[in-house]
């Protein structure tokens, strides 16, 4: 599924339209989730429409993953989460909700074990730096691109 940019609602993320903004700079907004899974849940988007992690091209998006990454740390370094409770990563089609990139920034523990569920990190094997799941750890993703592939569900 894909989604027209002038009718993404991450695309339209303001505090007008009643988004809890936590950052914001020239190329990112990080905002608190409305359905948070954790103590802690915010969600850090690329301003530019960017359709999902699927859509990530390996010559030219690592930089922009790593960028993502940083705000996200700034945003639990502002909330005083600890290294050890945090978890950031992005689902992956069609296992996610907006047709928009947005990396989950996560300050643990979990409201409850189902919540946690929706965020699982399969570690990978072989050659493969995450395993088959349809969520990637945002070091996986990273890893993933800086190798020339592509992420998807099935190992990669």
């Amino acid at each position: 599924m894909m989604v027209e940019p002038n009718s993404c609602r991450f695309c339209r993320v303001s505090a007008e339209n009643g988004f809890d903004i936590v950052y914001e700079d020239a190329l990112f907004l990080g905002f608190t989730d409305r359905n948070p899974a954790s103590a802690h849940h915010f969600q850090v988007i690329p301003k530019a429409h960017i359709a999902s992690v699927r859509s990530l091209n390996p010559a030219s998006h690592v930089g922009l993953v790593q960028a993502m990454e940083a705000v996200g740390r700034r945003i639990l370094d502002n909330f005083g989460v600890p290294e050890s409770m945090r978890k950031m990563g992005f689902h992956i089609p069609p296992m996610n909700s907006v047709y928009h990139l947005h990396l989950h920034v996560q300050g643990l523990p979990y409201h409850s074990t189902t919540r946690a569920l929706k965020y699982p990190v399969v570690r990978g094997f072989g050659h493969f730096s995450k395993g088959p799941s349809w969520f990637v750890e945002v070091h996986q993703a990273m890893r993933i691109l800086e190798h020339g592939g592509h992420i998807g569900l099935l190992p990669c």
